[in-house]
């Protein structure tokens, strides 16, 4: 599969660089705008830079780091979603030192990632809030606050001379933190092919988002992208949107030609939760895509999104399902807005033994997948995860991917640089796909497949089998897993209850013989554990994703013991 574009104009190397351009060509636009919910009933404060103003912000902030590091040196960002995170980034690269987004210390569920994040990269300086400052002294000697650095500190920048603009921090175990090398080459690269990819680079849109900006996905479609094509950027906190996501729909229905991302469990939560009320005053019909980067992604989130939002005209071209990784900066392969979505029924025994054969959509041994779209100006291949050969149209094996936006290999790991990075420029994933009719289809993840008596089962198609059998189960808020056991691998389901019970209300015996008998009828397993936990105590990645490794690694170390039921 191979998509190329023409880059975009004008051209330069780094994300800074751009941001001086437009702020010499159209100082008084709008760059970013971020809109703070600071109470339960706010409909949003809006503080916006424009780009002269976020230029000198900029070259404030940078000047001030240059007095604390030397070029190449880490920094670590421990802001809060906000402007001053988007100025202490790009003042990094500005500074020709090598960023780590992170997050300030206290967020729920993160403080061991942040701790082993920390020990891995060393920052020479981290770069927080007056608000934060107290806290994150604790954690470096040298602490720069961004709101505290004043305009006459700006200085004129040299051209960016390091290769390294970031480390992008992976998803998974707490104990071994792996950051991918971002160059600037890369971040520009990739943010060149999203803009093309959704459309962007021959329309203007409005980036609106609340993915935090840790995250690859929020850090390359909310900063990166605007960015170089000179777009509005508006962000909110995720802790906003959780406490009432009809926030983040009033803001795509506030901005024209908004495109925007979220995970799988954002449109779920969005079509349960926004009430008939909000959707009163809601007009969607501007929507140029809704991104979603799930894997797999299943058509029923989109169904079910649509369906909640077609009476607010909502049109059902604009959801996009994508594919990407920390890896390749973070977009691969997307769904083009605009054209419809594409499903596809596969049959389930066939897809465990590598083939993707057809099967009829209400087959309850079905697997229901949306499409992918085409490679954003790169190559994909499937290939054989042990001889490396590529494989025909309609085999399952491992994405692997080639293009200028392939991180440069993993920090201070050169033994999983190797197996990860090859050298004739080719990324292994460790994502199991195919390619069906021209799409990209993402099957799973290599290292999460379950194999129970030579048969490969994906814990997504388990996990969808369990949450559907009882309504006390909490919606993406389970994982299901493999551990070692004397006659072969052990299947383990841990799963949350819903936030609108408590477990003394439920029956967990019935419940865990109703998950049982759905996983045996459906799949031919046996499940050796089935435990029903409280809301928050399965693991998220920092995207919002269940961490079916961290949840291993819990239920083994004992932590699920005393509020499981088998």
């Amino acid at each position: 599969m191979d998509n190329r574009r023409p880059p975009l104009a004008p051209a330069f190397r780094s994300l800074p660089e751009y941001v001086h351009h437009w702020a010499r060509t159209t100082p008084d636009r709008r760059a970013f705008t971020f809109v703070d919910h600071p109470a339960p009933d706010s409909r949003g404060v809006h503080r916006t830079l424009t780009w002269r103003r976020l230029d000198v912000r900029i070259r404030a902030v940078a000047a001030r780091l240059a007095e604390e590091a030397e070029p190449g040196a880490r920094v670590a960002l421990l802001c809060p979603q906000g402007l001053e995170y988007v100025t202490g980034f790009l003042a990094t690269l500005a500074a020709g030192l090598i960023a780590v987004p992170l997050y300030p210390p206290g967020l729920p569920g993160q403080g061991d990632r942040l701790t082993a994040v920390l020990a891995d990269a060393r920052p020479s300086v981290v770069v927080t809030t007056s608000r934060h400052l107290g806290e994150v002294q604790e954690l470096c000697d040298r602490v720069v606050a961004v709101d505290q650095v004043p305009d006459a500190a700006a200085r004129d920048l040299k051209p960016v001379d390091a290769e390294v603009a970031y480390l992008q921090y992976t998803s998974g175990s707490t104990r071994t933190p792996a950051g991918v090398e971002i160059s600037h080459a890369n971040v520009v690269a990739n943010a060149r092919q999203a803009l093309s990819a959704y459309g962007a680079d021959a329309h203007p849109v409005t980036c609106v988002g609340w993915l935090p900006l840790y995250h690859d996905m929020g850090l390359v479609l909310s900063i990166a992208a605007p960015v170089v094509r000179g777009l509005l950027s508006v962000l909110m906190d995720p802790v906003a949107f959780l406490h009432e996501p009809a926030r983040w729909l009033r803001l795509l229905a506030a901005h024209p030609r908004a495109l925007s991302a979220a995970p799988n469990f954002a449109y779920d939560y969005c079509a349960s939760a926004v009430t008939d009320a909000q959707k009163a005053d809601l007009r969607l019909d501007g929507i140029v895509a809704l991104i979603n980067g799930s894997e797999p992604v299943r058509p029923g989130t989109a169904d079910r999104f649509q369906a909640a939002f077609a009476g607010q005209g909502l049109v059902a071209e604009t959801h996009c399902p994508s594919y990407g990784l920390a890896e390749a900066t973070v977009f691969v392969s997307a769904a083009r807005p605009g054209e419809p979505l594409r499903r596809f029924a596969l049959d389930r025994d066939a897809l465990a033994e590598g083939k993707a054969l057809s099967a009829r959509p209400d087959d309850p041994r079905a697997v229901l997948l949306a499409g992918c779209g085409t490679p954003a100006g790169q190559q994909v291949s499937i290939v054989d995860p042990v001889s490396g050969a590529r494989l025909s149209e309609g085999e399952v094996g491992e994405i692997q991917v080639r293009g200028p936006n392939v991180g440069r290999g993993y920090w201070n790991q050169e033994e999983l640089t190797r197996r990860v990075f090859t050298a004739d420029g080719r990324l292994r994933t460790g994502d199991l796909g195919t390619v069906l009719e021209g799409q990209l289809i993402v099957t799973g993840r290599l290292k999460d497949l379950i194999v129970v008596d030579g048969r490969n089962h994906y814990p997504q198609d388990l996990e969808a089998t369990v949450q559907d059998t009882h309504p006390a189960l909490r919606r993406d808020r389970l994982a299901a897993f493999g551990v070692a056991g004397g006659a072969g691998e052990r299947v383990v389901v841990v799963a949350e209850h819903a936030r609108t019970t408590s477990l003394a209300e439920i029956d967990v015996p019935a419940l865990v013989r109703a998950v049982r008998a759905a996983v045996s009828g459906r799949h031919g397993v046996r499940l050796a554990d089935v435990l029903l936990v409280p809301p928050g105590t399965v693991p998220r990645t920092s995207s919002g994703k269940v961490s079916r490794a961290l949840t291993r690694e819990r239920y083994l170390a004992g932590a699920y013991a005393a509020d499981g039921a088998a």
